[in-house]
């Protein structure tokens, strides 16, 4: 099911389609004769699943870009101090191509430009020229998840005009930068800047330099982490060549360009992005590489600088209604639809800060279970903060899950989402927004109800006559037990007992609804069950001579027949088998109180110590 971020990446790529500013580069002739309005953009996140946007399965020549995976390579093959002396990590200020060296350590100023790149290639182990570009070839392939190959056109055409980088290599050769054939050298770098790659390979590139050096679909180690971090840091301040600092207070990525018309970003941690489109600027970047990543940066917040202190903030757990029910006590019938149906609901704790990646993955694998499901919950109580897109994001999965009827709802007690935060607030036709947990799951509850329990549900009222504790009791039963019951009608938010009150007899409810509540030692309410018409209370205390351990209030308008406990205790002398009828009801509307409430608590928690 497509997701809001198909929507973004649709819409950038719209916008950055009809920009036709820019030129190919011509100085090299196969590049020259490529299709100037090739256009495709991917987003990989670093767990490896990939959007995508216009033709990414094209293939283009990777250029450039090569050039931080090469300076990787080195630095695995030679060590960190190896390299640092033949390559600085400095911004040059100058085009890509300069001929040149810093003026006081006479080394390239950076890997990233040509010169750099070039001694790079010559840094890398191999016994001969092929086996070096082997490893190269192969340093590349993991990185893309799949077996890259040399176009030889390509190649070809840059070997045979490639004079001004004979000439850089020649000059590094002069200043013992490179020690051995400085040909060779060159001749290596034309081929790693020939190799073809598509979008979606590029965007798995960066995936990998996000995912700490890990292609995230296969597993495969490309870079040590300790080593991704210098990369990273390179392309950072050094990968757009003198459009860098433009670069990096706009977009905010370590990032890549190609004369090919490729760009790569990374956002550590979270996400790849690659961009695809040949015609460049005087700088020699991709004219709308450069508009894309500016708009994805901007739209999804993904400027390095404004980080989350989770970056991998998702989804802290999930489960299903049935297998953590709210705390509503249902009738037979009810419990049985929901057993055979409550894998149809399902709830999702979100945790940490919420921005695009870790609302991305949230609402992809959501998305994913969307279709097996007929309600679920964002559960958002432990979310420290929501990005202006992750509310864009959860605000259009409700949509979108309303459309194909899925009702879907929010647990969001600080109102981070934005919406109304009264107990039970509507958000569309067909979704809500709770304060609490069990009001949520209460809902879904009743939403798979209503859709699959069409008879015996529990009753809004009954008449005394059909209440369940006197259902089976024989007309003197019935007659004898009700001659000492009192009818009370009582307003709805009253404390009907309190907690530590004594023994107040047994109360039969035959309308409205009615909770038992702890007041936990923050000063929070904590419902621990909820009972409705045809249900009891009051006689566990009674049974065992101990004080009520919670307040139980009404939800509403409430009516109740009470037996007090004298006319209770009065049974045993008076109507010893009507009073073991009655005992045998109540142990086992006790149990199933108590089986009600210990699920309920089993996965979204126990009340907290009651405060004394």
């Amino acid at each position: 099911m497509r997701n809001v971020v198909d929507a973004i990446i649709g819409e950038v790529y719209t916008l950055c389609r009809d920009n036709r500013a820019g030129a190919l580069a011509d100085y090299i002739p196969e590049l020259a004769a490529v299709p100037a309005d090739e256009f495709s953009l991917c987003l990989a996140t670093s767990d490896g699943f990939v959007y995508e946007a216009g033709s990414s399965g094209t293939e283009f020549t990777i250029q450039s870009i090569s050039k931080p995976l090469t300076y990787g390579l080195a630095l695995a093959d030679r060590g960190l101090e190896a390299v640092a002396e033949k390559i600085d990590v400095e911004p040059s200020g100058e085009p890509f191509n300069e001929i040149s060296l810093d003026p006081v350590t006479e080394r390239p100023r950076n890997p990233m430009i040509n010169a750099g790149a070039i001694t790079s290639a010559s840094l890398i182990a191999g016994e001969n020229p092929e086996d070096r570009f082997e490893r190269l070839r192969r340093c590349y392939s993991t990185y893309a998840g799949r077996e890259l190959t040399m176009n030889a056109d390509v190649y070809a055409s840059e070997a045979r005009t490639g004079h001004r980088n004979r000439a850089i290599g020649h000059m590094l050769r002069s200043f013992d930068i490179i020690t051995g054939d400085p040909d060779e050298a060159v001749d290596l770098y034309f081929r790693q800047c020939s190799v073809n790659v598509t979008c979606r390979d590029l965007a798995l590139m960066a995936a990998t330099l996000a995912n700490n050096g890990t292609n995230p679909l296969t597993r495969e180690e490309a870079l040590a982490p300790a080593l991704v971090e210098r990369v990273l840091s390179v392309m950072t301040s050094c990968g757009m060549y003198d459009a860098a600092g433009d670069w990096i207070t706009q977009v905010g990525l370590p990032a890549k360009s190609g004369v090919g018309g490729g760009v790569l970003a990374v956002l550590p941690g979270q996400i790849g992005i690659a961009v695809h489109s040949p015609r460049l600027d005087s700088h020699g970047n991709s004219v709308r590489g450069v508009q894309a990543c500016r708009e994805l940066s901007r739209r999804l917040e993904l400027h390095f600088l404004h980080v989350t202190r989770a970056a991998r903030s998702a989804i802290r757990s999930s489960y299903t209604v049935g297998e953590a029910p709210s705390r509503e006590r249902r009738s037979g019938p009810e419990l049985a639809t929901l057993e055979r149906t409550g894998n149809l609901a399902r709830i999702y704790e979100l945790h940490g800060d919420l921005l695009f990646a870790g609302a991305e993955t949230a609402v992809r694998e959501i998305c994913d279970r969307a279709d097996e499901l007929e309600a679920l919950v964002v559960d958002m109580r432990r979310v420290d903060e929501v990005s202006e897109v992750a509310r864009r994001m959860l605000a259009d999965l409700h949509d979108t899950l309303d459309a194909q009827g899925c009702r879907a709802a929010f647990v969001d007690p600080a109102g981070l989402l934005g919406y109304t935060t009264s107990t039970i607030a509507p958000i569309g036709p067909g979704g809500r927004v709770f304060v609490d947990l069990d009001s949520a799951l209460e809902w879904c509850e009743t939403v798979l109800l209503d859709l699959h329990c069409g008879t015996d549900r529990t009753p809004a009222e009954i008449p005394l006559a059909e209440h369940p504790l006197l259902a089976e009791l024989t007309r003197p039963q019935f007659e004898r037990f009700t001659k000492d019951l009192e009818i009370r009608e009582i307003a709805g938010g009253e404390t009907v007992v309190r907690r530590g009150d004594d023994p107040a007899g047994i109360f039969l409810i035959l309308a409205g609804r009615v909770s038992t509540v702890l007041t936990g030692s923050d000063g929070a309410t904590h419902r621990v069950t909820t009972l409705g018409a045809g249900m009891t209370f009051g006689e566990m205390p009674m049974l065992v001579d101990r004080k009520f351990l919670g307040d139980i209030r009404t939800d509403g308008q409430v009516r109740v027949a009470v037996l007090p406990p004298e006319r209770f205790a009065a049974l045993t002398a008076e109507a010893p088998a009507l009073k073991l009828a009655l005992l045998d009801r109540l142990a086992k509307g006790a149990y199933e109180q108590l089986d009600t409430a210990i699920r309920s608590m089993s996965l979204h928690g126990a009340p907290m110590t009651p405060a004394r």
